[in-house]
């Protein structure tokens, strides 16, 4: 008996935490929030381990992975700025990078052909500062550690990974469109 649709069950279950996770922030339940964001952080890395480990993989997966993902960091994002944890700015930054790289995909889809999600160094760099910056103020909600100085640091250095991954995920895919263009 075949485990390979254990990885988007792993994953479906992580877009089933967000609801949770956004309701516990609302109702200053901080330290639920925090363990519920852990275990969708877990299950994130335990899906990616089994679908490399076994081979696992589908394109079912490779779609679900990255968009429960970004509703997850997104709704954190949101949520967290409308309990003024996070800078509105910040978020608008975060959530403006992966529109920019989901509506870059979506147009490369459509001109040129199905996109392979590949995620780039800067891109999981700056995934796992995102996270890093996301439960320390949960933490910090929840326990009042670290200072507030530790949360200035990984808030800025998740705007400049942000910025950067983005600019980077720009340029490697309008390289694609403009060999894909010239060799059509």
């Amino acid at each position: 008996m075949s485990l390979s649709w254990l990885p988007n069950a792993i994953t479906g279950a992580r877009i089933l935490l967000i609801p949770p996770v956004l309701y516990c922030i609302f109702t200053e339940q901080f330290a639920v929030a925090l363990a519920l964001f852990l275990v969708a952080g877990f299950s994130d890395g335990l899906d990616g381990f089994l679908a490399r480990r076994f081979q696992w993989h589908s394109r079912l997966g490779g779609l679900l992975d990255p968009i429960a993902d970004k509703l997850l960091v997104a709704g954190m994002f949101i949520t967290l700025s409308m309990v003024g944890a996070i800078p509105v700015w910040l978020t608008v930054v975060v959530i403006g990078r992966d529109l920019t790289i989901i509506g870059g995909a979506t147009a490369y889809h459509f001109l040129f052909g199905p996109v392979a999600g590949e995620p780039t160094m800067v891109g999981k760099f700056n995934t796992a500062v995102t996270l890093l910056f996301v439960s320390m103020v949960l933490c910090q909600l929840a326990s009042g550690w670290p200072p507030e100085p530790v949360l200035i640091v990984l808030g800025a250095a998740t705007f400049v990974t942000a910025a950067v991954s983005g600019i980077d995920y720009v340029v490697s895919w309008a390289g694609r469109a403009r060999k894909e263009s010239v060799s059509q």
